[in-house]
């Protein structure tokens, strides 16, 4: 199984509203690809959350060839939307993991 983490710092602002379009459009968007098997939204602890609080969302492919399916036709476009929505409130990183066990 392969895990998509994606990992974001959002700023105090836009905590509120981020949250609610992540839960209620984004995730249900990305979950419609038919790439991801399931997902789990986790709040990072004992990071400095000065500048706003830190989020990791991650999506469970059942193999890599799903996962390859979602970086070659959705993943640019979930992206593009992010960035239009929320502008530069947001930082975002992703990792891309095995489960060995």
């Amino acid at each position: 199984m392969i895990i998509y983490n994606v990992t974001i710092k959002v700023q105090h602002s836009i905590r509120e509203q981020w949250l609610q379009w992540l839960m209620q459009i984004h995730i249900v968007e990305v979950m419609n690809t038919g790439c991801f098997i399931k997902y789990t939204i986790l709040k990072l602890l004992e990071v400095d959350d000065s500048e706003g609080p830190t989020y990791a969302i991650q999506y469970f492919a059942k193999d890599r060839a799903a996962y390859n399916l979602y970086i070659s036709q959705y993943a640019q476009k979930m992206r593009e939307a992010s960035f239009a929505k929320w502008g530069n409130n947001f930082i975002a990183f992703r990792t891309v993991m095995q489960i060995v066990s």
